[in-house]
């Protein structure tokens, strides 16, 4: 490879290409800069990029927004029926079938009418599941009845019913067992056929199967501890906290991808915090969890069967932990928010156990006796490299209550479509796809720089100025709050300016000539040697513009409702936003204002021409032209 020039390396999207460059790039920087020379550094970014997926950042492809209908109640949970891509929904009246692409309602089914459900409201539907080999739909409702429907005969049919209530339905991923969970704190498990498995006691004394031994290696107090030093035998045991005031008390079940193990979620009756179990396919229970102080509600285990994610807040700090299946806790990050300032709901990995969705809501807040209506409801997107988690998405929903997340999901076959419903029946999807975010590097003075999305931060390293691996950056540039988008200028001679757009509605335009950058040194070394200092130019933010959408719609319910910008000239943006039908996209320009403010405006023009979903745009450079990419 370092005999060869870079052009003659071609380079793709997905391709494992630089598997030799790649390997020694995760050595020593002083392999980097043999790279750097040999590659002229003219295309090094990109085989960088394409090489690591910790460089990746996640772009909205499509999106749908569906808002014109209406079903039975109000809705509570989802499911989707892969053979037809249409929606069922669990509501306390009863289910719902939508079409989203046509925005259309083919089937109401009222539980009221065969009592399953009561008529004023208060009916709670646990569990929905779709069930294309049986042609019907389970439905498990708070009251204790489990609901078969079948989807062709328009039977309802009352497979089993609890007297104590069910708490919670799960089936597992070859939907040849289902777990229910009761009001009475036990376990029952059934076949696809509904014929009991057995039951058992979820709060069991024994720690399960997979107990450890002890070796006999004497006291806590003589043992070795490693980086806690001496003081941790001397530590006293941390005291385990009840649960919080808004955790729903309610058990959570989520299975391993391959269906041999599930955990449950519950509160101890004795400590009053939630405790982690894990048992087998044939309800055996195989290990219990350490007790963790702070230990909330939400619960999913990740699909290639490592880890399973929970979240935990302590002190100063809001986590997502996760544990092995031996109820060891192993790992953890931060979420971006201060100390009782939002709540996580759920955690959904997607089918490829690539992205980890996060489900959070604005904690109430008192003032003065009158509890605060405006509770946002957030969805941020998790992807990890390199041992380091990236919030590559934050999806910001408002404070009302039509716009209040009330079930989350990713498809089963498509892994990066996520499915989002509201409490107004407002419907979303969105289909996300992995990008690099780089400048084209092809001019010289074109730095070949890649930007990578962290939360309220671009991680930006200029590879033909310098090569550092990541999570490791050259420069950041701190944004007032989360980035959606990186747009780099299409203009030849401005290809190092790079555009972002944040969740507040806001483009961000950051400068790297006509002398507003700044050069900085800094040091680039690695472990066992003395590393290189090397100058870089960093751009500086020169102005940041308000997106102004139609009027009355300064704040749309569809949190991306642009995606897709290209930044064509210095004043001019193209994006696509979605039409009047839910299938059709529609090209915008987004026209910077002249004025001299500190915060300048972006003016949107609709429809432009329609386009098919799937699209993208890409430069002419000979005609000066965007040309449509499907």
């Amino acid at each position: 490879v370092r005999g060869q020039p870079a052009s003659a390396w071609p380079l793709k999207e997905g391709e494992e290409t630089g598997i030799r460059c790649r390997t020694e790039v995760g050595r020593k920087f002083p392999g980097f800069q043999r790279l750097e020379e040999a590659a002229g550094g003219e295309r090094l970014g990109q085989l960088l990029a394409f090489s690591a997926p910790a460089m990746r950042n996640l772009k909205l492809l499509h999106s749908l927004h569906c808002s014109g209908w209406k079903g039975l109640g109000k809705p509570q949970c989802l499911t989707l029926r892969t053979d037809t891509g249409t929606l069922l929904v669990g509501s306390d009246l009863g289910v719902t079938e939508l079409d989203p692409h046509t925005e259309q309602v083919l089937r109401k089914v009222s539980l009221v009418e065969e009592a399953f459900l009561p008529e004023d409201g208060t009916g709670c539907i646990v569990g929905i599941e779709d069930l294309p080999d049986q042609e019907s739909v389970c439905v498990a409702t708070a009251s204790g009845d489990v609901i078969l429907y079948n989807l062709n005969s328009n039977q309802l049919e009352c497979v089993g019913s609890v007297d104590s209530g069910l708490s919670g339905m799960s089936w597992s991923p070859d939907q040849e067992l289902v777990v229910l969970t009761t009001g009475q704190g036990t376990i029952i498990m059934m076949t696809k056929d509904f014929d009991a498995v057995t039951e058992v006691g979820i709060h069991q004394d024994d720690f399960g199967e997979g107990k450890f031994i002890t070796v006999g290696w004497g006291k806590k107090e003589t043992q070795f501890h490693g980086a806690e030093g001496k003081q941790a035998a001397r530590c006293k045991p941390v005291e385990i906290q009840p649960a919080f005031p808004w955790d729903d008390q309610k058990p959570r079940v989520t299975w391993r991808g391959d269906g041999q193990l599930f955990a449950v979620s519950t509160i101890c009756p004795v400590a009053g915090s939630r405790k982690l179990r894990i048992w087998n396919r044939e309800c055996v229970l195989q290990s219990t969890s350490e007790s963790v102080s702070g230990l909330e509600q939400a619960l999913c285990w990740k699909p290639s069967g490592n880890l399973i994610a929970s979240t935990q807040r302590k002190l100063n700090k809001h986590n997502v932990v996760f544990f092995e299946q031996n109820g060891l806790q192993h790992g953890e990050f931060s979420l971006p928010f201060d100390k009782g300032q939002v709540k996580v709901n759920e955690m959904v990995w997607n089918s490829d156990s690539t992205v980890l969705a996060v489900w959070l809501e604005d904690l109430r807040s008192t003032n003065g006796g009158i509890k605060d209506v405006h509770q946002n409801t957030y969805v941020q997107l998790w992807t990890v490299g390199n041992y380091h988690w990236y919030l590559k998405q934050s999806l910001h929903f408002g404070g009302d209550r039509a716009e209040r997340i009330v079930s989350l999901m990713w498809d089963p076959e498509s892994p990066y479509r996520l499915h989002v419903l509201c409490s107004g029946w407002l419907y979303l999807s969105f289909n996300w796809h992995w990008t690099i975010d780089r400048s084209t590097g092809e001019e010289s003075g074109d730095f070949a720089n890649v930007a990578v999305i962290d939360g309220d931060k671009v991680l930006v390293t200029p590879f033909r100025q310098t090569v550092v691996p990541p999570p490791m950056c050259a420069y950041q540039l701190q944004l007032p709050c989360a980035v959606n988008q990186i747009v780099f200028s299409s203009d030849p001679q401005r290809s190092n300016d790079i555009a972002i757009l944040t969740t507040d509605s806001r483009i961000s335009v950051y400068q790297a000539g006509d002398g507003v950058n700044e050069d900085t040194e800094i040091k680039v070394g690695a472990g066992g040697g003395s590393g290189s200092k090397k100058r870089i130019t960093i751009p500086k933010l020169v102005k940041t513009y308000r997106i102004k959408f139609e009027e009355g719609a300064s704040e749309p319910l569809n949190p991306l409702k642009l995606r897709m910008i290209t930044w064509v000239k210095e004043s001019m943006f193209l994006a696509l936003c979605q039409g009047h039908r839910t299938s059709q996209s529609v090209v915008c320009q987004l026209v910077t204002s002249s004025e001299e403010s500190q915060e300048g405006e972006i003016q949107i023009r609709y429809g432009i021409w329609p386009i098919s979903e799937g699209s993208s745009f890409c430069r002419v450079r000979e005609r000066k032209t965007q040309a449509q990419r499907t």
